[in-house]
């Protein structure tokens, strides 16, 4: 059964150029909210034909894709979280839909916990038993916000650009309509096979790693 979402609304949207140290560039029409359950500051970015309030006969491209400081901003090899993000950018700029940039760190523990949890993942902890052996959750990222925003942007259906199958599954749960799972490419480094390797194992996310550790 659908979970009832409480109301949300765009507060702002403004257009932003964006541009990547590849030197990839393209537009965005950036969204703020009001009314997201956990309050905190979201956004997501309208690109392609989406950039603008034009309607679309099709379900737009989606990623919920959650913040990631030392990958999206510093470019650690820790992780495949800026590669996604770079990546995700410009299919949904070609082909139109949603980035929803979600301020859930670290798997939605923070990122002092998350810098915990790699300390814990030098010892030989996998990127799971880290958080859990931390106390929290293997995995507490919640996308009732994602709901929220697109059921204020007026997206009811989406083509969901991920290789995570619970990002499908909540959407689902929330009243989204998933009518595709498009998954996003392998961003395999020395530095991140063990962990692309345990989302593969402990996750189910989608991915064609050539070996697991």
């Amino acid at each position: 059964m659908d979970e009832t979402l409480p109301m949300a609304r765009v507060r702002n949207q403004v257009t932003v150029p964006l541009g990547f140290p590849d030197g990839y560039v393209t537009t965005a029409r950036v969204h703020s909210f009001h009314g997201l359950v956990d309050g905190r500051e979201h956004l997501a970015f309208g690109l392609g034909d989406r950039a603008g309030a034009a309607s679309h006969p099709d379900p737009p491209l989606v990623r919920p894709h959650s913040e990631c400081l030392t990958g999206d901003v510093f470019g650690s090899q820790r992780c495949d979280c800026g590669p996604q993000l770079r990546e995700a950018v410009e299919r949904i700029a070609e082909a139109g839909g949603y980035l929803l940039y979600l301020r859930q760190e670290g798997r939605g523990i923070g990122l002092y916990a998350k810098l915990d949890a790699y300390a814990l993942q030098d010892g030989g902890l996998d990127t799971y038993e880290a958080n859990v052996a931390l106390g929290r959750g293997a995995d507490e990222r919640d996308y009732t916000v994602a709901a929220q925003m697109l059921a204020a942007l007026g997206v009811s259906r989406v083509a969901l650009l991920s290789n995570n199958p619970d990002k499908a599954d909540q959407l689902d749960r929330l009243g989204v309509t998933v009518v595709d799972r498009v998954p996003t490419g392998v961003h395999l480094s020395p530095a991140n096979a063990d962990y692309l390797a345990a989302k593969m194992t402990r996750a189910d996310h989608a991915l064609d790693l050539p070996f697991v550790p």
